[in-house]
């Protein structure tokens, strides 16, 4: 059964890989264009770009599934497709092109976290399970039937980053499942409870202002913006008018405010010795793991410390 694969990201390139080396035939590839990546605006091929190039596949660069596209869909002679990450709705031409029509990796256990950022916002909320859905794509927002769910706990102290990777993991295997049995037609998807995706909260996309850290908020919540918002967009202070990226960040305990000094007690205070720690609200503690000053790398919260011992006070803000 030839595929047409859509994706933009690394964790789509890694799944392009992984069905490749299976002895998937990919017929086409479909990615976003080449687009201005960092502070010099370089001119940047997506990884799934590269990795179809490595990979010697065919390949469209666009943003929208238009009538050129859908005619090199047809030529390919794929029966269906696979998105993952391409970054751009299908419409109802597009969702017709395949007779077996297309399959969406989603990264949360539909209809929870539908949309954008299932990954950062299940950390943000505190979520202790997610995991990964394969369903067929329709017109409305992750709302199509579903083949597959396979859940996943979220491990203490991880980040964005390192949750996606395993997800990434886990939507290959699920794919490298489901795809034998839909082509023999041994499995159908069933519908979504609609009714409870009315009750639950969609997965925005985020801004800048999403990884901003309000110190009045207890540790505990402080430690989650901080994870979910790492690597993109990174959770962010201000330090001497200047921003202060908090890279990783653990909560603590909380403590007795009522021993220590009015200064001492205001929340966004630093306190150095072997640990980097700040008060946050209701008497919580954060100690800080990796930072980045602004214009520097980012680095271990003790070394950046060890520059501001001198210092009388230190205070976020």
């Amino acid at each position: 059964m030839k595929l047409v694969f859509a994706g933009t990201p690394h964790n789509a390139a890694a799944t392009l890989k992984a069905l490749h080396l299976n002895g998937t035939e990919i017929a086409l590839v479909i990615t976003r264009p080449d687009a201005a990546i960092g502070r010099k605006k370089v001119i940047t091929p997506s990884p799934v770009s590269e990795m179809a190039d490595a990979l010697g596949l065919p390949l469209l660069k666009t943003n929208v599934i238009d009538d050129t596209a859908l005619e090199l869909i047809a030529a390919s002679g794929a029966e269906l497709g696979v998105v993952v990450a391409y970054g751009a709705f299908l419409k109802t031409k597009a969702l017709a092109a395949l007779d077996k029509g297309w399959l969406n990796v989603h990264y949360s256990l539909l209809p929870h976290w539908r949309g954008a950022a299932p990954v950062q916002r299940a950390i943000l909320a505190g979520d202790r399970e997610t995991g990964v859905t394969v369903f067929r794509l329709d017109e409305g927002m992750d709302t199509g039937p579903v083949y597959l769910r396979v859940p996943s706990l979220i491990e203490p102290g991880e980040n964005s980053a390192r949750l996606l990777d395993r997800l990434t993991t886990l939507g290959i295997s699920a794919l490298l499942e489901v795809l034998p049995q839909i082509e023999a037609g041994l499995i159908s998807a069933q519908p979504q409870d609609q009714e409870l995706a009315k009750e639950l909260p969609l997965a925005a996309k985020l801004s800048r202002n999403d990884g901003a850290i309000d110190w009045n908020e207890t540790a505990v919540r402080i430690e989650r913006r901080v994870l979910a918002m790492n690597p993109e967009p990174m959770a962010w202070t201000n330090l001497n008018e200047e921003t202060f990226r908090i890279l990783d960040a653990r909560a603590l305990g909380a403590t007795d405010w009522s021993a220590l000094s009015q200064q001492d007690s205001q929340v966004g205070t630093v306190s150095i010795s072997e640990q980097v720690i700040v008060n946050c609200g209701g008497g919580t503690l954060l100690e800080l793991k990796e930072v980045q000053p602004a214009g520097k790398k980012a680095m271990l919260a003790t070394d950046w410390a060890r520059g501001q011992i001198s210092k009388t006070s230190v205070a976020f803000n």
